[in-house]
């Protein structure tokens, strides 16, 4: 007698905002790998549909309440089909959100979704479940991965979660909670087995990565640095990121790393978000523009060619033309690599929020102002890399025949053609050209 093979049931993750939520779909994957689950890229196909939300940007929770709507025809059509809402407009707006979506069967916090399979098991049942707790189990140890499958040559690992900053525009520390780090021991481990799955380059995440203070393996106190050293150890593994830092927590023996850590990356994501003291303040930022800039040259005194990254808010509540232009003077200051900028939106609970508002239009303007500032700079720094010899991780096939895509020591997008080359090696490759986004070279012998 022959057994009935039973169909694997369908997973359609869509993600919204950082990284960390990236790595967080992929663990959800995981976790309902063990259900039998398989993920698909259509939600049409779909017996699961998952928002993994992010509250960062503006009318976050309206775009996911536009989206869960897109869905209410294929509920009507599949009536055993389970819609669930998890990230941070969750934890924020869990119990309104079962309340305005219907349709909605489960809704899970960051810190809860290795729960999933049981939340899933009782939407099953008939049962709609809200997990927004923020429990004392690691919810990292506590998830089943499904079998170990190759990876791609990059991936994100979280080392730490949360945030004590309590800057006046955000809410993370509402949604994710106050600042935990994982065991030092716990992230190698993981480390290793994606190399073993085929990873050559991995980012550490955190919402303050570089307050990382997980506990060693020896039993020790560790800070990010000495993590970084003990994944510098790992054979196979080719290069070691992390993002994103804040200023206050740029410790010594990082900065130190950053100049004699082969495997670390000549990039670093610093926000500063204004170069104005006294719109600092007005944020909790808890540093000035000058302490920023020194840190800035300490930095690259460390590690002379090291590309800047950072974040800037414009218009921010009683944000003056003066305090701008402060903003820009810093700017013109670091010339960053890489940077990104948005008007400030209010985020209700948060302290920014009740203050007076700049005026629509004057952030408008001041965001195409500075908009056009970072282009610039970022347009020469890349031009620059032009007769360069930098190292190339390529990741992926590209668009035309016989090309091949990946990315610089410094995170800049380079493509080549021809040259033999095949995903996951990391060879030398002299820059031709500079495009719009990236950067054409010659792969070298």
């Amino acid at each position: 007698m022959t057994q009935t093979k039973t169909a694997p049931k369908k997973l359609f993750i869509k993600t919204y905002g950082c990284q960390m939520n990236v790595y967080d779909s992929e663990r959800m994957a995981e976790a309902l790998g063990g259900q039998g689950y398989v993920e698909t890229k259509t939600a049409a196909d779909a017996d699961m549909i998952l928002l993994n939300t992010c509250h960062i940007r503006e009318k976050a929770a309206e775009k996911i309440y536009s989206e869960l709507g897109r869905y209410r025809d294929l509920k009507d059509d599949k009536p055993d089909l389970m819609i669930g809402v998890a990230g941070c407009v969750a934890q924020a707006e869990g119990a309104e959100i079962m309340r305005r979506q219907p349709l909605v069967d489960l809704v899970v916090g960051p810190q809860s979704y290795h729960r999933l399979p049981e939340m899933e098991a009782k939407a099953r049942r008939g049962e709609k479940t809200l997990d927004t707790d923020f429990p004392e189990e690691d919810k990292f140890e506590q998830l089943k991965s499904r079998p170990k499958a190759a990876r791609g040559p990059t991936a994100f690992l979280t080392v730490q979660e949360g945030c004590d900053k309590f800057c006046a525009f955000c809410v993370v520390p509402y949604t994710r909670g106050a600042e935990v780090s994982r065991p030092a021991a716990r992230i190698i481990d993981e480390a290793k087995e994606l190399v073993d799955r085929g990873v050559r380059e991995i980012t550490l995440l955190g919402q303050n990565v570089n307050a990382y203070h997980g506990a060693g393996p020896d039993g020790s106190d560790y800070t990010l640095a000495k993590l970084i050293w003990d994944l510098d150890k790992i054979d196979g593994l080719k290069r070691i990121r992390f993002t994103t830092s804040h200023p206050n927590d740029m410790t010594d023996d990082l900065i130190e790393a950053h100049g004699t850590c082969a495997k670390l990356m000549p990039y670093l994501h610093l926000p500063v978000q204004s170069g104005s003291d006294r719109i600092l303040k007005r944020m909790n930022r808890s540093h000035t523009a000058e302490s920023y800039l020194r840190l800035i040259e300490r930095i690259r005194a460390a590690r002379p060619d090291i590309v800047m990254s950072g974040d800037f808010i414009v218009g921010f509540p009683e944000e003056t033309e003066a305090d701008f232009q402060a903003t820009l003077d810093l700017i013109e200051e670091v010339k960053y690599g890489y940077a990104y900028s948005f008007k400030y939106s209010t985020r209700p609970g948060t302290p920014a929020a009740e203050r007076p508002q700049v005026d629509a239009a004057e952030g408008d303007a001041r965001l195409q102002r500075i908009q056009g500032l970072i282009t610039r700079h970022q347009r020469e720094i890349q031009e620059a890399m032009v007769g360069r010899t930098v190292d190339v991780l390529f990741e992926k096939p590209g668009r035309q025949a016989d090309q091949m895509v990946g990315k610089s020591d410094y995170l800049h997008a380079v493509h080549v053609t021809g040259g033999n080359v095949t995903q996951g090696e990391v060879r030398p490759v002299r820059i031709v050209s500079s495009g719009t986004n990236s950067l054409g070279g010659v792969v070298l012998d």
